[in-house]
Order: structure tokens, then sequence, then C-alpha cells
């Protein structure tokens, strides 16, 4: 048996009014994905409890069966394990995202997402003026880069950019929990305020501003974290598997998971991704893998643009350009598996930042009579068979493991 889960990041949302009420994943044309649903079974599954942050971190560890509550470490750490970054034990590791700071507030967390070329220039430019012997930053993909500092306290709070668009900076800095955080908080602030001395000259900034883009003259730093011990997959539950995605975080997890990264030419994070490369990825991997996950972001980015067309058009190439390309190849090659299709977490297009709630779940199993469930949405599959998912539950039923429920 093969397993392929399709994870729509931030699909899930609430009902939107200039939709009649329906959300997203309800009006969206997604045959591929309702037929999942149809043939399956299906259900609602709690990703994030709510004593933890509704991330993508918390919630994308617990679809692959892990305890956050044990083994969340922040962001930062596992995005270094995709980049290839060796973290020491006292290593503290942060995400670094370049944005967009107008009128001294978040204009938006992407720096209009700005390019991975011109990003690289700017993350060096940051290394060599703001880094330090104790502060290394490492570039990663379009706003997305990391910062490792050697030593220090993880004992404070920060403030995700993409949920405090809007907002004054100064209202946003990074607050100390404990007097021992108090040196490391102000050398992260330092530093955060000294991009904005440093940033706005630089000719990809000046060239940004002439063309009509967001400049991206500010570093902001969020979740916290040193290396954590989490067993693989094969450990766990015995199978081999393979993580699709163009998200350091999501390739990160895979690394600590024991999964292969298998990267695809043009995958974005954004509407713009090779779906269809993808998808031809996800075939090629179950020739010789048990478990194939592929993540998509381009839901996730539009909702938190507030774009409510650019998010149901994301669903709808999803759907069109990626599952029903991976169903067809799996029919075709007579590959007997069992396919999951799901978002991590609530995204919702009114609020634009993540939220607590549970995400609509379908598993279709060959062999396996489906439930009632007729279409892929919130509503629909909280009706399902499969009920409340929680933790552990959703994984152990893709495999066909005794959750013990």
């Amino acid at each position: 048996m093969r397993y392929v889960v399709f994870l729509a990041d931030g699909a899930a949302d609430f009902p939107v009014p200039e939709l009649g009420g329906k959300t997203p994943l309800q009006v969206a044309r997604k045959p591929a994905i309702d037929r999942i649903a149809r043939l399956g079974r299906c259900g609602s599954f709690v990703t994030v409890d709510e004593d933890m942050p509704p991330g993508s971190e918390v919630a994308n560890l617990t679809v692959l069966g892990y305890d956050p509550h044990e083994c969340y470490q922040g962001r930062g750490v596992i995005e270094a394990a995709s980049m290839g970054v060796k973290l020491n034990d006292a290593d503290i590791a942060m995400r670094c995202n370049l944005i967009c700071v107008a009128d001294g507030r978040v204009k938006n967390h992407s720096a209009g997402h700005i390019s991975t070329e011109e990003a690289h220039k700017l993350i060096r430019h940051v290394d060599r003026y703001i880094g330090g012997d104790d502060a290394h930053f490492f570039p990663g993909i379009s706003y997305r880069h990391l910062m490792v500092l050697d030593q220090g306290s993880t004992d404070f709070d920060c403030f995700p950019p993409h949920d405090h668009v809007g907002e004054k900076v100064e209202d946003l800095m990074i607050v100390p929990k404990s007097e021992e955080a108090k040196p490391t908080v102000a050398r992260l602030n330092d530093m955060i305020r000294g991009s904005w001395n440093l940033l706005p000259h630089h000719s990809v900034n000046r060239e940004r501003v002439k063309a009509g883009k967001d400049p991206a003259n500010s570093i902001w730093f969020w979740s916290q974290g040193r290396k954590p011990k989490m067993k693989t997959l094969k450990e766990q539950y015995g199978i081999t598997g393979a993580v699709i995605s163009a998200v350091d975080l999501i390739k990160g997890l895979g690394v600590y998971a024991g999964l292969d990264v298998i990267d695809v030419p043009g995958a974005t994070g954004l509407i713009d991704t090779n779906y269809e490369g993808k998808a031809d990825a996800c075939l090629n991997a179950l020739a010789d893998h048990d478990f194939v996950f592929v993540h998509v972001e381009a839901s996730d980015e539009a909702a938190h643009a507030k774009d409510l067309k650019q998010k149901i058009l994301a669903i709808e190439y999803l759907d069109s350009r990626l599952v029903t390309r991976v169903m067809k190849g799996v029919e075709e090659k007579g590959i007997a598996a069992t396919v999951a299709v799901l978002p991590d977490h609530m995204t919702p297009v009114a609020e634009g930042n993540h939220v607590h709630g549970p995400v609509p779940v379908a598993i279709l199993t060959p062999d396996v009579a489906p439930d009632s469930v007729q279409a892929y949405d919130e509503a629909a599959c909280a009706s399902g068979s499969l009920g409340m998912l929680h933790g552990s539950d959703f994984i152990r039923t893709v495999l066909n493991r005794n959750s013990g429920r």
C-alpha cells in the first residue's frame, strides 16, 4: 500500500458574506477533491490545540503524527534543517522575514513577495553589517530567511508579521519574559532597528521603489527555538517517505521526520507554483517511497493577502492541476494507494492570519466503505464518519494503524 497526503495550506475558512455565507472550499470547483470525499471517509481535525500558536509549524507536526507539546521548538529550527544549517545544542534559530514597513507600521509580511535573487543580496548585506560573531544570517526563499544566534535565552515573546499587518512596529518589538532573556532581546531588537537604517539605501530597494514595488526595508525575527528531538516516521511506523514543498518549513519538518526532500523546479509557494511538476514528482516518488506528503502554500498566501478570488483560484488549481493529475496517474499505473486531503489550519480571508479551529479531512482508502459525505468542505466533512480527530488520529487512520480511539 502507498499513501499520499495533499496538504492545502490555510485553505479552511469561515463563511464569507461575499460568497453568500459559503466558504472558499464550498464555492471552488474541485471535482477531484470532492471525489476523494465522496468515495472516502470524512471528518474534522483539530491540528492545533488552544494552548499552542495556530501556525503551520505546529499544525503540520500534528498532521504528521507528532505531539507539538513535546517536540515543537519554533519555526526557525525546522527551516534550518531544510536549509542544511547544522545547529549546536546552544544555538537559537529564528525565522527572519524581509518585510515592508511604511509610516511606522507593518505594510506586509513579505516585502511584496520579493524575489529570491533580490532577497539573497539583502540578506548577505544584513549578515555583513548587522550580524557578527554571535549572529549569522542564512538566505532562504523569497522573504523567508534564517538567523542563528549562538547563545542566549529563548524566554521571550515575538510577533509573526503576517498576523500583525497594519500595526505599529514599535508595539511589536520582541518582549523578554524573564531577566535572563533581556540581553538576548536587546540584541535582537537592536538588529531589527539597525536594518531600518541599512536596508532602504541598498540598490535592490532603490530599484524596487523606482519600479513601484514595496521595499524590503526591515528584517523581522520570530519563532525562536533550539534543535528538537523527534523520531522518524520510519522508526514510528516502519515506512519510507518523501516530502514535496516549496517552503523551507515543510521541508525541514520532512528532514526531522526522516522524509526525503524532493525539490521541484518552479515551485514558488505562491499561486504561480509548478502544480504539474509537483504532481509528477509525487507519482515518481511513489515508485520507491511508501508515503508522499505534497504541500501547496498558495491558498495560505492568498488568505494572508485577504484576496478572496486568489484563494478560490488556488484551491481550484490544486484540484485541476495537481490532485487530478496524481489521481489519474495512480489509477493508470495501478498503484494501490490511500489518498488524503486536508488543510493544516484555518486562514480566514477576512482576518488574514492563522486562527484556531478544526479543518476538514477526507481519506480515501481502497476497499474501505465510504460514508455519506458527498463534497469536500468544512460543513460537509464535519458530518462524516471519522468524527473529530485529534493528535495522531489522522496519520494513524491514513496508515491504517489502530489509533486507540
